[in-house]
């Protein structure tokens, strides 16, 4: 059954329930944040966080309605203004702690983009491994456009598409289509129409549920790992990790089914109905 409230729907499917979906559920203000999102956000990757390999192999992250995610709530927004400094910080925290525990969720997270994502919403695909569009999205670094800063997403945006796109993006606060984003580094895969999207998406899971649970985890983290590293301590970092999962029950399955012409144990028999 899906858990719902009515801010967020996490939905299970795919071969034993594997795959879950996380959807905004703010349509009629195009999914905008507000505290009580955030917080459900952070809740629901922090419990998906803790799900093994096996229990979690891919989080699909959507939102209902005309758009993805257009940012912050502007009554949510109004409220901060007349917080005192201390409780904005506050504030602005639990938005840095929810896009960490996307961030750093174990699992990959596929994010489908649709209408709008502005601002916050920018911090989504940010911490997104797999952003996947429909042609009609349109991007932007609003904030500057009501006088605040994209401040928060900074981090993960610029580790997602560097300091010059993000020099070029966050003054002015203009808007830009689905191509650009794409051309930044934002998104990877541009569709035409709805139904292309949930194809996409589809075949994104496909890819992941092909993949060994554990080596789909750390072929994601060693990403982050190696970030900042010099070369020498990613050098030992790196060949310490596959020789870790070269020697796993999980690489010898792989190589014996190789072997054998058959699907690994993981590989579900009929990808497409995942």
């Amino acid at each position: 059954m899906p858990r719902v409230s009515e801010r967020l729907r996490i939905d299970r499917d795919g071969p034993t329930g594997t795959v879950a979906r996380v959807t905004l559920t703010r349509p009629d203000v195009h999914n905008a944040f507000d505290a009580s999102l955030i917080a459900e956000l952070r809740a629901a990757f922090t419990a998906l966080g803790n799900e093994g390999p096996t229990a979690l192999r891919a989080v699909v992250l959507a939102g209902d309605g005309p758009s993805f995610c257009a940012g912050a709530d502007l009554n949510w927004m109004r409220a901060a203004m007349s917080l005192e400094r201390e409780a904005n910080e506050h504030d602005a925290m639990a938005l840095a702690d929810m896009l960490e525990a996307i961030d750093t969720c174990p699992a990959p997270v596929i994010a489908r983009v649709h209408g709008a994502a502005l601002g916050g919403g920018m911090g989504l695909c940010a911490v997104a491994d797999i952003v996947i569009a429909e042609s009609g999205a349109r991007f932007g670094f609003t904030e500057t456009r009501l006088g605040i800063l994209p401040a928060v997403i900074a981090p993960f945006v610029i580790a997602k598409v560097g300091e010059s796109h993000a020099r070029a993006l966050f003054p002015g606060g203009r808007r830009f289509d689905a191509v650009r984003a794409q051309r930044i580094g934002l998104v990877h895969e541009v569709v035409e129409g709805i139904d292309a999207l949930d194809a996409s998406v589809q075949v994104a899971i496909d890819d992941l549920l092909a993949a060994g649970p554990t080596a789909a985890r750390r072929a994601k983290s060693i990403v982050r790992e190696v970030r900042g590293l010099p070369h020498g301590s990613s050098k030992w970092h790196t060949a310490r990790v596959i020789a870790g999962q070269r020697v796993s029950d999980e690489a010898q399955e792989g190589f014996r089914a190789f072997a054998e012409r058959r699907r690994p144990g993981w590989q579900p028999e009929d990808e497409g109905t995942a």
